[in-house]
């Protein structure tokens, strides 16, 4: 999501990197679920989030939206989100102890929280958000030991390239007002990067890749 802000207005104005020590550590939160309600639609899902969710909740992609997650409109592109439910709209993975019960395979958003991503041209930093979390007495932490998540050099790769993908394709979006092309298009990206799922006995990498070719190879010919 494009935010128009500068760096100091969200952040401490410094960029990390993954062995970098920061400020991120909420001691495992201790019942501070603050970060979990009220998000909206702003907890959007990558392919590898939604990929994750499926394989370990051992439901299908179709399954899970519509009903845990839920679809939105981001700089044009229709993402999958987090969905938030009842009064308080609490995350549906919050559990009755105010914990979240799909840690394990929690989304990339949710791993960085409270830090964030600051894209350049040729690739990505890593901010703590200074507004977002509600604790104030972080300790310190290695960024990818917080992130958790394998393989992180790859998943970085990962990000990067999805990115870079998503503004290729509001770059069509930009550039035309043919409704029904803008519709295929958003339909196409969902189709082939979220609902369908990814073969368990393969390295999700090796088949997002292969996804992501034909997706670019697409919008070269001008869909």
């Amino acid at each position: 999501m494009r935010r128009e802000v500068t760096l100091e207005e969200i952040s401490d104005g410094r960029l990390y990197d993954a062995n970098d020590m920061v400020k991120a550590d909420c001691q495992d939160c201790k019942g501070c679920h603050d970060c979990c309600t009220g998000m909206g639609d702003s907890v959007l899902l990558d392919p590898y989030d939604v990929c994750r969710l499926s394989r370990g909740l051992r439901k299908i992609p179709e399954e899970l939206i519509g009903s845990v997650l839920e679809l939105g409109i981001s700089d044009g592109n229709v993402l999958p989100h987090l969905a938030m439910r009842g009064t308080e709209e609490k995350c549906v993975f919050l559990n009755q102890e105010g914990r979240c019960s799909i840690h394990e395979i929690r989304p990339g958003f949710c791993r960085l929280f409270p830090l964030g991503r600051y894209y350049t041209e040729d690739g990505f930093k890593y901010i703590i958000q200074i507004h977002e979390c509600a604790k104030k007495n972080r300790s310190k932490i290695k960024v990818k030991k917080w992130i958790d998540t394998p393989d992180l050099r790859q998943y970085e790769k990962f990000v990067w390239d999805w990115h870079q993908f998503l503004l290729d394709v509001q770059e069509v979006f930009y550039q035309t007002e043919d409704v029904d092309l803008i519709k295929n298009l958003n339909m196409y990206v969902l189709s082939r990067f979220y609902t369908k799922s990814y073969e368990e006995n393969r390295d999700f990498y090796e088949q997002f890749y292969e996804r992501l070719e034909e997706a670019k190879k697409l919008l070269s010919l001008g869909v």
